[in-house]
């Protein structure tokens, strides 16, 4: 068998005593056949994996066997228990003669630690955009964890700037196959695949993993609800995740802890959504009721759109709609939790903000309630944007910038720092990363810190 694990290794889903080891074969990545995806004959496969407390594999060692089977792409998802909290360790696959790369991964820190935490966040790299360049950067900083806040993948045909192309079936995609090809489009990228081999992955999705600007089921109709579970299903077949999609539906918000330090909520804001909620009922219990009652010290929220107000002045003022401007009395209930050490990571909008949240954003003097931190885009270009502008007319927001790149964080019992990380070109490969700003919240507002361009 040629090479099958082309499209790299991941893991995901971090816990203190276990993760979610992941890998899919293909031997032809970008195979447009329905009948092969990834190039892969219609059987199963036996895939052997490895997990040891050293990259040599010889400390703690555990190992076993899982099938990748045709029905799932021959994805392996690998559940692995018993581990240590708060511990590195090193993976791999072997198949057919064939060994797959060393990744690193983490378990998240004993219920008990009071440990600082880092994490990135990353979102919107669209491939014919550019190079991933912020990627590689992102693996060089070796985080105990990654958040993803969507758009993973862009379904809509190749766009009209193309640094790169998207090469077979570039067109847009509906079904299973198109999506699965799209997928491997991307995980090819050796900079995508150094990141995900660099740290566990807690990803959540946005749009663009289905249809831009869907919400909930959609028109209703049999063709999308159709085009929704093949993007269900290939979503799966393509990150470290612990659930498989049922029943045309795919269980995404859940919370990940790390010791006393930090709950992470990661959110849903389109499976779920509809007219009048971005969350729906069950999920927005689940979140307030967590929001008052985790024991933790921060409780950051970690979804795709961006959560502040942001009126946007001009020609045609307004609130984007496609946020949670668009849904201001379920951000009001959320906000009115009056949660202690709340802060939001969102992505969306291809540039970097960051703010304060407000009991009400239309009352100047209204109490500081959280933080948040929208991060820029990996590689899609940002719509036209007078930052000053906006800033001008939104207060509560403090910082704006149009480079691509991440955020990269550091939460602790006593602060959470976040810088925003950037390159200045992904039209070529090799471009440097510098922190651009930095700030620093304690519980109670923002305090930007200053930046060495390092």
């Amino acid at each position: 068998m040629a090479n099958p694990f082309t499209l790299g290794v991941a893991s995901g889903e971090p816990l203190p005593d276990g993760v979610v080891l992941w890998t899919r074969l293909a031997v032809n990545p970008l195979s447009a056949d329905p009948a092969r995806p990834g190039g892969m004959a219609p059987r199963a496969v036996e895939v052997s994996w490895q997990l040891a407390e050293d990259e040599r594999f010889t400390q703690g060692l555990r190992q076993g066997t899982a099938q990748a089977l045709p029905a799932w792409a021959h994805s392996v998802h690998v559940r692995v228990s018993g581990l240590k909290a708060g511990t590195d360790y090193f993976y791999r696959f072997r198949t057919g003669g064939g060994q797959s790369p060393v990744g690193r991964t983490r378990t998240a820190d004993d219920p008990e630690s009071a440990r600082p935490v880092r994490f990135a966040v990353a979102s919107c790299q669209r491939y014919e955009h550019g190079f991933y360049t912020a990627y590689r950067h992102l693996a060089a900083e070796r985080p105990d964890v990654v958040f993803h806040v969507g758009d993973y993948i862009y379904e809509s045909r190749q766009s009209a700037r193309v640094v790169r192309p998207l090469g077979p079936l570039p067109g847009e995609t509906s079904r299973l196959h198109e999506y699965r090809q799209r997928y491997a489009r991307y995980k090819t990228d050796p900079d995508l695949q150094a990141a995900h081999a660099a740290a566990p992955w807690v990803p959540t999705w946005d749009d663009h993993e289905v249809l831009d600007n869907y919400r909930g089921r959609g028109d209703g109709s049999a063709a999308f609800l159709r085009r929704r579970d093949a993007a269900y299903q290939a979503y799966y077949e393509n990150l470290p995740i612990r659930v498989r999609p049922q029943g045309g539906n795919l269980q995404m918000y859940r919370r990940r802890t790390y010791g006393t330090v930090a709950d992470f909520m990661v959110l849903d804001v389109r499976q779920h959504r509809d007219a009048t909620t971005m969350l729906g009922a069950a999920q927005e219990q689940w979140l307030l009721s967590r929001l008052v009652t985790s024991p933790v010290r921060w409780r950051l929220l970690v979804q795709p759109l961006f959560f502040a107000r942001r009126f946007v002045p001009g020609p045609a003022p307004n609130l984007r709609g496609d946020s949670w401007d668009g849904h201001q009395a379920q951000r009001s209930r959320i906000l009115a939790a009056n949660a202690p050490g709340l802060a939001v990571f969102s992505g969306d909008v291809h540039n970097a903000w960051a703010g304060e949240l407000k009991a009400d954003f239309l009352d100047p003097g209204s109490a500081v309630v959280g933080a948040e931190f929208v991060g820029t885009s990996i590689t899609s270009m940002p719509p036209a944007t007078d930052g000053p502008a906006v800033l001008a007319a939104n207060p509560h927001l403090k910082f704006f910038d149009d480079h691509r790149g991440y955020l990269s964080c550091t939460v602790s019992g006593e602060e959470l720092r976040v810088a925003f990380r950037a390159v200045d070109f992904v039209d070529n490969p090799g471009a440097p990363v510098r922190t651009v700003a930095e700030f620093v919240t304690k519980g109670s507002g923002l305090t930007s810190e200053n930046t060495s361009s390092k």
